[in-house]
Order: C-alpha cells, then structure tokens, then sequence
C-alpha cells in the first residue's frame, strides 16, 4: 500500500481558500510544513532520520480558524489527524489522562483510515463474492445435485433480476456476526498506564461479549450489505493493515495540541500547586513532542516524526511562559488575525461551505427555499461583530449562533411550508435580531 502527497505550498493554500477566510501566514506554515514531508521523503541516506518536522504555535483568540487550518490540511494529505486539549492531561502520579494515550488514540485513527481505504481498494471484488454468496443462498440445490453443474440460464436469470432491484423485497436467511458487547464494568488503570486498562478492557469484551453468528432473515439488499462487508474482511490483510497504520502514525501522523496556553504558567504567578501542575504536563509532554518510543496494542510507534501543532489563545499566559525545552521543539510560530465585520462578512460569502450555504440545503429537503440578500448578510455580521465586541469574543463561532437565532421559527414552521420561499434581508435580521442585541443581557445569554 502505498500512500503519498505531492502539493505544492501554493496548491497547499489555494485548497485551504476554499474552506478558511484570511490567515495566510497560518496556511503558509502548515503549506511548507506539510510539503517538507513530500521532500524529507526524497532525501537519501543517513539525513532523512536526522530531518526533523517543523512543528508549530498557532496564536490567536477563540474562533478565527485555527483547528479548521491543521484539520483541513490533514485531511487533504490523507494523514491520520488527532485533536486534543492539553487541559485535559495531568501530570504523572495524578489522576487523569496520561500523555502516551495521545499515541495510542492517532495509532486508532490511522487503523481505521487505512483500513477504510483498504474496504474501498477491494470492496467491487467484495460485492461480486457476495452477490455470488447470494446467488447460492437463492438458488439452493438439492443435496444429491451438489457435484453436478449448475444451471447457468437460472442462475444468469436470477442474476439479472437480482441486478435490477426485482429480488430486493425477497426475504433470505444469512448468518450476520452477533455484535461485541462491551463489558459493563470499566478498569481503572494506574496513573501512567492507560494502555493496561484498555488492553483488560478489550480482552474482557473479546471473553464476555463475542457470541457466535445469528441465523436472521432479512431483505436481500441488508443480506447483500452484509455479505459484501463479510466478504470484504476475509480479503483484508490484517497484519499488512496494522503495518501500514503504523507507518502512517509514524511518518504522517499530525497531534494537534489545543488549548496550550492553558499549561503555560502565568508571568508572575506564584508557584502554586496547579502552577506545579502546568509545568509537570508540560514535561510529560516534551519526551512525546522530542521523540519517543510509546507502547500500543499495535505495537510500538515512535514520535520523532509526528508534526505537533499547538495552538492557544494566549490571553494571560505568552508562548515564553512555557518550559524553554517545549519552547525550543516548536520553532514556527504564527499570530492569527482577530475576524472583524468584513472578515465575517466574507466567512459568510465565500467558502464552499458557508454556513447560509448550509442552511439552504437543509431547508431545501422540506422544499423551502431560504434566500439571503447581500445586505442581509452584512447586517448579520455586523450584528455578529457587535456580540463579539460586546461580551466574550468567539469568532466566526458567533455567526453559527446568529444564524440559529434568526432561522429557529424558520426551521420550525418548514414542514408545513413546503414550496415557499424566505427572503432574509437587512430589514428581517434587524427585526429578529437588533432588540436582543440591544439588551446587554440577551446578547450575552443569546447571542
């Protein structure tokens, strides 16, 4: 299995366009971080190892693109891509998650991505095994017929008709595999070792909750779903599978550390008991971001190659209130730009997938047709803008809840609507939305 991606950083960006409004120093980073892969790739000899990601601080308040950035490029490079908030792990000897789990969780991404991929490679191969599979079960045979040949003008009959839906109101009986219960019961592990208490966890499910095949009728096409991705299992190679997975943790894998600031102790502060604390998650975490060797239940992944992004909002903290060793292995900084009126204006107008965009679609399948008026637009963004002035700034995040705002009673009455057309204009966001706006409370609460 071979995977690669060869964009250019300008083609890299352009992509990016597509989604994200603005930032472009952001999307230059992550553009040459990610086409350093495609050339550390194409160095020979002994400098490929000694080559190093590039990784990166993004910088900037809530909202304005940063997550959206790292998991767009991810998915266009195909790469296994994990999000997780530093807040979230503790340092060694407390309570919480141990840093190694962020391993363990990309090594499951990358299985079950190049396994998706695998399912696509062979699953026409899969579907023509099934369909004979089917084919048997529809046209039984006596058991003294058995070694004489088939009947191939009922069997190309049936196949036919099986082709062109006739049979799909057919009841069969097949054997579908009796689903995994997971045990009831959860397994604490000790602080440090979240992969013991996974690995007692899953060996107890294989033990309590693996049951033999169930005997089910169902209609021909579940039948037909369930036969292919059967079929599809046995042709899947499971120790190429993992092999290839952890390659691809390895070498392409992307951690994505969000809220980093919130680890950083404080300029000034004390040093406290949680200060203590910021500064042990931080030094759990430079072994992994340094290069380390961590223990799955695939086997061992090393993180020298990994591209960490973090990011923050850096409000109280700064990028050098962190530990210098975690400062040092996070050599490409970039400042955000906050999202003023025109930038949510934009947001509004030009991605592919614009939330109006969005909006217009769901309401379509009631047979609604919503239209927005480009000063209906810009009034939602000015209203927007004046929320986020107003009380915390979250960014573009406040054009989701502007927009639920302004279309609930839409969104209510559209089954009983059907073929009738909405127009919002500056005029309807004004009445809607302006009186809430004006009263400080209701924006905060509601807006």
């Amino acid at each position: 299995m071979t995977h690669e991606m060869n964009f250019t950083p300008r083609e890299i960006v352009s992509e990016l366009d597509r989604y994200i409004i603005g930032q472009t120093k952001a999307k230059r980073a992550v553009a040459v971080a990610l086409r350093n892969r495609w050339r550390r790739r194409r160095v020979e000899g002994y400098l490929r190892e000694e080559i190093t990601p590039k990784n990166i601080i993004l910088i900037g308040p809530t909202g304005v693109g940063k997550t959206e950035i790292a998991r767009r490029m991810a998915k266009l490079a195909g790469a296994p891509f994990l999000k997780v908030e530093a807040s979230k792990f503790t340092e060694v000897g407390y309570v919480g998650r141990d840093v190694d789990s962020m391993v363990r969780d990309l090594m499951e991404i990358a299985v079950r991505l190049v396994k998706q991929e695998a399912r696509e490679r062979i699953m026409t191969q899969a579907e023509g095994l099934a369909e004979e599979r089917l084919l048997d079960i529809l046209l039984p045979r006596p058991k003294y017929e058995e070694t004489a040949p088939r009947d191939g003008t009922a069997r190309d009959h049936m196949k036919a008709m099986l082709r062109k839906g006739e049979l799909d109101d057919r009841d069969v009986e097949i054997d579908i595999p009796a689903a995994r219960n997971a045990p009831a019961m959860q397994f604490m592990a000790m602080p440090g070792g979240d992969d013991m208490g996974l690995n007692i966890q899953e060996m107890m499910g294989q033990m309590l909750g693996k049951g033999p095949s169930q005997h089910k009728r169902v209609k021909v096409p579940e039948a037909r779903k369930h036969l292919a991705e059967a079929e599809a299992d046995k042709l899947i190679d499971q120790d190429a599978i993992i092999a290839e997975a952890v390659k691809r943790a390895e070498q392409d894998g992307i951690i994505f550390l969000d809220e980093i600031d919130k680890i950083a102790q404080r300029e000034g502060a004390s040093r406290g008991g949680s200060d203590v604390s910021r500064e042990g998650v931080q030094r759990d975490i430079l072994p992994i971001v340094e290069g380390s060797a961590v223990n799955t239940k695939y086997g061992v992944v090393r993180t020298d190659h990994v591209l960490f992004i973090a990011a923050g909002a850096f409000h109280v903290s700064k990028v050098s209130d962190l530990i210098p060793e975690l400062q040092g292995r996070f050599p490409v900084r970039v400042q955000l730009d906050s999202l003023d009126e025109h930038a949510l204006l934009r947001i509004l107008k030009e991605p592919h997938n614009a939330l109006p965009v969005q909006y217009q679609a769901l309401l379509a399948t009631e047979g609604v047709k919503v239209v927005f008026t480009d000063d209906g637009l810009l009034e939602l963004a000015r209203i927007a803008a004046s929320a986020n002035e107003r009380s915390e700034n979250i960014g573009a995040r406040r054009l989701h809840t502007v927009l639920e705002c302004l279309l609930e009673d839409i969104g209510f009455i559209a089954p009983e609507s059907s073929g009738s057309t909405f127009t919002i204009d500056a005029a309807l966001v004004r009445e809607r939305l302006a009186s809430q706006l004006e009263s400080e409370d209701l924006a905060r609460y509601i807006l």
